[in-house]
């Protein structure tokens, strides 16, 4: 009786086994120009981004690119020491993490501000055009603004400059003041890409239910009791999530503007971890000692997020996971 018992349970598994089958097949099926519009998606996290993770070994190794990544000596923690025992360490962290909190603090809102105001905007030829306005300077590369900045606040030939020396005034050393270089960068990226960040807030404005402010203008609410009661909660979400991906980024400046931006009066608050890996890694071919910091950067953002994420869910928010 014993294998007849157990050809029967075989049996009835299969047979359970074959409706799951048959449901993933049609949604499969039902879903396919969704799985198709996906799959550029897919196949750049996993060519960009997964595949490259292997890379992260050499952080251990003394690798040669003539050894190969299977036969170059493993060296265990070595780069990390010598990288957390560099005098440099400090001021990279230091630079990296004060430009980081000024854009956290001065550019983050701004968005949020400029959604609410363009929502307000009930001319839409008006609204449109301004739209395109901030959102144009996105598309200029940082070569660009970086040019148009010099234009501008050269010493010698800038145009601000060349005002106050019209008027009488002394001129202000704007690129080569350490004072003003994190300010500068704030402002370029402020300039750039304040414009841009609306675009999700005021997707998330356009999907509040109307009816809400319907009641508030009944219950005599103008526009700015509006704004503060319904529109600001109900984006909040969205702001929250923004806010802890913001931070999982807040050891990552941009290599690019520093770049374009630093010279040797302000190179000892200019620089950050991305020149500092630029210098190491690829003039001085040192690729495992700089595969080292940007995984030593990775980690410190993967901490910011779980920890941020873990206090936005203390507060009642539902975090990003």
């Amino acid at each position: 009786m014993t294998p007849i018992r157990a050809s029967g349970v075989r049996g009835v598994d299969r047979l359970a086994e074959r409706p799951k089958e048959k449901r993933w097949i049609k949604m499969w099926r039902r879903n396919r120009y969704l799985y198709l519009l996906a799959l550029p998606g897919i196949l750049f996290f996993l060519i960009f981004k997964y595949v490259p993770m292997w890379g992260v070994l050499i952080s251990f190794q003394n690798y040669s690119p003539y050894q190969g990544l299977l036969h170059s000596p493993w060296v265990g923690f070595e780069h990390f020491a010598r990288f957390f025992a560099n005098p440099d360490f400090l001021k990279l962290f230091r630079n990296t993490l004060g430009i980081n909190v000024m854009n956290l603090v001065l550019f983050f809102p701004l968005p949020i501000l400029l959604s609410v105001l363009l929502n307000e905007l009930k001319q839409q030829t008006f609204k449109k055009t301004v739209q395109t306005i901030v959102y144009l300077p996105h598309f200029f590369s940082w070569v660009i603004i970086v040019g148009i900045t010099f234009l501008m606040l050269s010493h010698s030939e800038g145009v601000i400059n060349k005002m106050l020396q019209s008027a009488g005034w002394s001129q202000i050393d704007f690129l080569t003041n350490p004072r003003y270089f994190w300010l500068l960068l704030t402002a370029q990226t402020i300039w750039k890409d304040a414009g841009w960040g609306t675009i999700i807030f005021l997707a998330a404005i356009a999907g509040i239910d109307p009816q809400l402010y319907e009641a508030a203008k009944m219950d005599g609410a103008g526009r700015l009791r509006q704004i503060w009661h319904i529109t600001l909660p109900c984006i909040r979400n969205v702001v929250v999530i923004l806010l802890i991906l913001r931070i999982g980024h807040m050891m990552d400046v941009g290599f690019e503007q520093v770049f374009l931006m630093m010279n040797g009066a302000v190179s000892d608050v200019a620089d950050v971890f991305e020149t500092y890996v630029y210098r190491v890694g690829i003039k001085q071919g040192q690729f495992s000692y700089s595969t080292a910091i940007g995984l030593f950067k990775s980690l410190v953002g993967l901490i910011l997020v779980v920890a941020a994420n873990k206090a936005a869910k203390k507060m009642g928010e539902e975090g990003v996971y």
